[in-house]
């Protein structure tokens, strides 16, 4: 294993990380060093929709290294049998879960936020995905969401889901100015939203990556603080080539996992010259 610390500093926070090489099996040079965890950001964050108990702790005996966070898919939680089994099987591993926003904007919608807040408490989770892709309200309504639950959790807000009115797409000064407002009210990170497809918000119709966009967002929101949906091969690797290895990645398959990891540090024929270079 290799270790080494590294001080971050971005406008609103400064973070002591540490880099390591673990979790290997053979000695290889020129090998990215990974961030450690838990980690602040290199995340892997994976959408669970409906694994059972036994395919929950099968993933988790080989992948639990390499996942960070979990989220329970759009309103799955709500039909999920033995929840709260699930949950602890996750917690027991030290990977925080959350419910996908999907779920949070039905309660809204529905004027039950005390209820879902009772449920946050039941379940004992501290993560919370906040999103608006399914309800119209005002993004000072969902600001202000995010302030009062971010005083006692981690809130995830999602930015993007608006794309899905194909007429009017949201520009990039409208994406940067979404993603900055949700982070001044509390949120830990926002996630450029891709829905399960690949093919709307960060996305075109053919799944390709609107790279304007991204290069625009990238002038003035730290990556540190974004998660890029990535449902599909080709969307991974255009991230981890243009960030690095400690990109943050979301809407993983838990079968893709160890696959993704390989990826990540070039073993994956896709990203196998990417950290070669003397100066890559």
């Amino acid at each position: 294993m290799v270790n080494t610390n590294i001080l971050f500093t971005d406008n609103n926070n400064t973070f002591k990380f540490e880099l390591s090489i673990s979790n290997m099996n053979f000695n290889l040079s020129k090998i990215p060093l990974r961030t450690k965890q838990p980690r602040d950001f290199g995340l892997t964050m994976i959408s669970d929709k409906g694994l059972s108990l036994a395919e929950t702790e099968n993933l988790l005996s080989v992948a639990s290294p390499h996942i960070d966070i979990v989220k329970l898919a759009f309103g799955t939680a709500m039909v999920t049998p033995l929840l709260a089994e699930k949950i602890k099987i996750y917690k027991s591993f030290n990977i925080p879960v959350f419910f996908g926003g999907l779920l949070f904007e039905a309660f809204i919608v529905r004027n039950q936020f005390e209820d879902y807040q009772k449920m946050m408490d039941k379940y004992e989770l501290f993560f919370i995905e906040i999103s608006d892709g399914a309800i119209n309200i005002s993004h000072e309504k969902k600001c202000e969401y995010i302030r009062t639950l971010s005083k006692n959790a981690t809130v995830i807000s999602e930015i993007g889901s608006k794309d899905k009115d194909k007429v009017k797409i949201t520009p990039p000064y409208k994406w940067i100015e979404l993603m900055q407002a949700e982070l001044d009210a509390g949120s830990r990170y926002v996630i450029a939203e891709a829905k399960e497809s690949g093919k709307e918000g960060l996305y075109r119709n053919s799944g390709e990556v609107r790279e304007g966009l991204v290069e625009e967002v990238l002038t003035k929101i730290p990556a540190e603080k974004i998660i890029w949906e990535t449902p599909e091969k080709e969307q991974q690797l255009y991230f981890i080539k243009l960030l690095g290895c400690n990109a943050n990645l979301g809407n993983i398959e838990p079968k893709e996992v160890i696959a993704l990891e390989a990826m990540r540090v070039g073993l994956r024929g896709d990203s196998f010259d990417f950290f070669l270079s003397d100066n890559g």
